[in-house]
């Protein structure tokens, strides 16, 4: 009999980590290697808020604080959810983690029961439904392909809501995507959930700042405010700040279920760094300005990547409006030979094929629950995306 909980089954390790994990191994080996499967921008953290930090330190900020996060974090998100988003919560009301995945963990597990069911529109980030098995759920994947913007419709989300059903989780802008739910589109999906009062809804903020071409970020909650009482709103200063590593995530909801998720917290990592929450005040009450200089960068490499990758043969990508992700289909490839003989059978073949003969690591579509596709991460230089997209059109070129 195995030592380790038959739960451990249920569950795989994260994709995502796995391929940057992989890339990293082989240059540390000596191989020409091109990483395209971060999920963090390649900015550092800004001055100001590195400061703060090294403030904190100085006025010996360093003992627990909160289950729930410091006075002063929590009096930064509320603000920050009223100035941006036009939501108000208590400090009672604000939940923070040691990053936006421990906060959607804590959620799931304080409201999960063997047998629920939890809504994911698939393409997802690939933790979603691994969280919702770990905690003995039931997730029901729900394909939002590129006819639909890769987004779920109201007729899709009605059709997958049984009386089993808990959660339905929305990210917008989406990883893998970057696909953003419009205004309308959120409306539309509420008047679904109006009909359903046992259904809660949680929404994944993480990439609200990085938006392009006019998209106006809202989310669910701020477009149908009679939903607000079932619904926790997620975000994080993870990627709009280039934080991924100081680990805050935070989230506003009910206070029966932020009391529910900080019981939980309380027996795992109890809070993230008093250093860190420091850090996210100062981030979260400081300016934007320097949002701009990165937006650019983003959309400039984008253009670089969509067009590159749609003049590869087999290959089309479509433009997102958010993140700093493409998701190119890769169907056209299918069934078509590599050099050495070996038949191209889905997207993970593709995906190896490209790591292992031009040294281009990115993600396979199967990790996030929609083929066949691939995801490319644009958070790196200009130079190394030209090369590695120059990489995955002669790759493509040698396929017969």
């Amino acid at each position: 009999m195995s030592f380790l909980a038959d739960s451990l089954s249920r569950i795989k390790p994260s994709p995502t980590i796995a391929v940057t994990t992989k890339a990293a191994e082989l240059k540390a080996a000596g191989r020409d290697v091109i990483g395209l499967g971060a999920g963090e921008p390649d900015f550092d953290t800004p001055d100001h808020i590195k400061q703060a930090a090294i403030e904190a330190i100085g006025r010996g900020e360093t003992k627990y604080t909160p289950i729930n996060g410091t006075v002063v974090l929590r009096e930064a998100i509320a603000e920050k959810f009223s100035r941006e988003n036009g939501l108000n919560y208590g400090l009672d009301e604000i939940s923070v983690g040691c990053g936006g995945k421990q906060v959607l963990f804590n959620a799931i597990l304080a409201t999960i029961n063997p047998g629920d069911e939890v809504v994911i529109p698939a393409p997802y980030w690939v933790s979603y439904p691994d969280i919702v098995l770990l905690a003995g759920g039931v997730p029901v994947k729900v394909s939002a392909g590129a006819d639909d913007g890769f987004k779920i419709t109201p007729e899709k989300l009605e059709a997958a809501i049984t009386p089993k059903t808990k959660w339905v989780i929305i990210n917008s802008p989406s990883n893998p995507t970057g696909a953003g739910y419009t205004a309308d589109e959120l409306k539309a999906l509420a008047a679904v959930l109006a009909g359903h009062p046992n259904v809660w809804a949680m929404t994944d903020d993480i990439y609200e700042h990085i938006t392009y071409d006019g998209f106006v970020f809202k989310t669910l909650a701020q477009v149908a405010p009679e939903l607000k009482d079932r619904t926790l709103t997620v975000n994080g200063v993870s990627k709009a700040f280039s934080m991924t590593g100081w680990r805050v995530g935070y989230a506003g909801g009910p206070k029966e279920l932020i009391k529910g998720m900080s019981k939980i917290q309380s027996q795992s990592s109890t809070h993230t760094s008093s250093i860190s929450q420091a850090a996210a005040a100062a981030a979260l009450n400081g300016s934007l300005d320097f949002l701009d200089e990165w937006l650019a960068a983003f959309r400039q490499r984008r253009g670089l990547v969509v067009d590159m990758i749609n003049d590869a043969a087999g290959l089309t990508c479509k433009t997102p409006t958010g993140a700093f992700y493409v998701y190119p289909s890769c169907e056209g490839v299918i069934g078509r030979k590599t050099p050495d003989g070996t038949v191209i059978e889905d997207d993970s073949g593709f995906v190896s094929y490209l790591l292992e003969s031009q040294g281009v690591a990115t993600v396979q579509g199967a990790a996030f629950g929609l083929e066949p596709y691939f995801r490319i991460s644009y958070a790196t230089s200009m130079e190394k995306l030209e090369d590695a997209c120059g990489r995955i059109q002669k790759a493509c070129a040698a396929l017969t």
